[in-house]
């Protein structure tokens, strides 16, 4: 079998697949993109073809440590998201090909059924109460909202004061019945997260995430020091090289890979182990489309140590588009209960309706994420 083309398809809301096909007729789909820079991931992923055309498919490992290890530059939110992508559709023609789910060929699953979380909010969290409302009518019980707005780098007591009355407001509405995460979403600094995280202990959230910016990593253990609430990272590193001086140094609790950013299945199964090693949970990040979310339940399901997934919903930044519209085999992505059953179709388990594909991204938007500013007109953290 030989790779013979590649093809990416831009699509709303803010979503890119890629479609590798082979000489026998076998097709993969994955999905490689860095919100708001989909057109140079999209480049990265083409350039990456002349590595891939007329190889073997199936030798994955291979293939990766070429497209990783083959330019001089590596790693980054570009060239991994490009790697994540086509490695997920490695994985769809493989496991096609052989007549099976990925997570057979990743050793088999260790559980019968995923724990899933809903987003609720928005950028600028508001009417979180009806919104969580709502969603347990669906089924979920667990959740995710975002902590503050532009949150500066010393804040008053006011916005301190505004950011823990929202979430005092969730506790007294619904007690124990639900669990949520609080996403500080890189926006709180380090001497102001160490202050809202004393300001969260007493209505226990189940973690926040990027309690600090990523880059700010030396931060984790002295904030976990001085906090009994799990803190969660990881969306924005992207190799299990990165990963490796997080989990050395301590504080996290939780790890949030991207199967779309950090290099795919084969990365985030790495990663996923070494986490287990320092008995860190694993919940992949993943506020994207079908096929990202594919991904990461293969990875879920043959993770000990995962123990949540995040999926898209219904969620605030679905504007054109949502997670199953290009999906054939919707009822394979049902949630009952807030959990979520392996998927049992070959290879990834995705269907992709391409014709949908294909017209939605005749005029698909560039979406970009909105530029926010502080009182004084410095630039804030979105």
């Amino acid at each position: 079998m030989k790779i013979t083309k590649l093809t990416t398809y831009r699509i709303p809301p803010r979503w890119m697949l890629l479609k590798i096909e082979t000489d026998e007729g076998v097709v993969g789909w994955g999905e490689p993109v860095i919100e708001g820079k989909a057109r140079t991931v999209e480049t990265a992923v083409h350039e990456f073809s002349q590595y891939l055309v007329g190889q073997d498919p199936r030798r994955i490992n291979d293939l990766w440590q070429v497209m990783y290890r083959g330019g001089f530059y590596r790693g980054g939110a570009i060239l991994m998201s490009a790697i994540a992508g086509i490695d997920q559709a490695l994985w769809d023609i493989k496991g096609k090909a052989l007549g099976v789910p990925v997570y057979q060929l990743l050793g088999g699953l260790v559980r019968d059924r995923m724990k899933t979380y809903s987003w609720v909010g928005g950028d600028r969290p508001a009417d979180v109460i009806a919104g969580i409302k709502t969603l347990r009518e669906a089924g979920f019980d667990t959740f995710k909202m975002n902590g503050t707005e532009e949150f500066g780098i010393i804040e008053s007591s006011a916005a301190v004061d505004a950011a823990v009355a929202r979430i005092a407001e969730i506790r007294e509405a619904f007690g124990s019945q639900i669990e949520f995460g609080i996403d500080f979403h890189g926006r709180v600094a380090a001497p102001m997260a160490k202050v809202l995280l004393r300001e969260l202990e007493p209505y226990r959230p189940l973690f926040v995430e990027e309690p600090v910016l990523a880059e700010q990593a030396e931060y984790y253990p002295r904030l976990a020091e001085a906090t009994s609430i799990p803190l969660a990272a990881g969306e924005r590193m992207f190799s299990r090289f990165e990963f490796k001086n997080v989990f050395q140094a301590g504080g996290i609790s939780i790890v949030q890979p991207d199967l779309s950013h950090a290099g795919g299945i084969s990365e985030c199964l790495k990663i996923a182990g070494m986490a287990e090693a320092y008995d860190i949970a694993l919940a992949p990040h993943c506020p994207l489309g079908p096929v990202a979310l594919a991904a990461c339940l293969h990875v879920d399901f043959v993770s000990y140590n995962a123990v949540l997934q995040e999926q898209s919903m219904g969620i605030h930044y679905n504007k054109g588009g949502e997670l199953l519209d290009y999906v054939v085999n919707k009822e394979d992505f049902k949630i009952e209960n807030g959990y979520i059953k392996p998927l049992p179709k070959p290879g990834l388990g995705v269907v992709i309706d391409e014709q949908r594909v294909i017209e939605a991204s005749r005029n698909a938007p560039d979406w970009s994420n909105p530029l926010w500013r502080h009182p004084d007109g410095s630039v804030a953290e979105w």
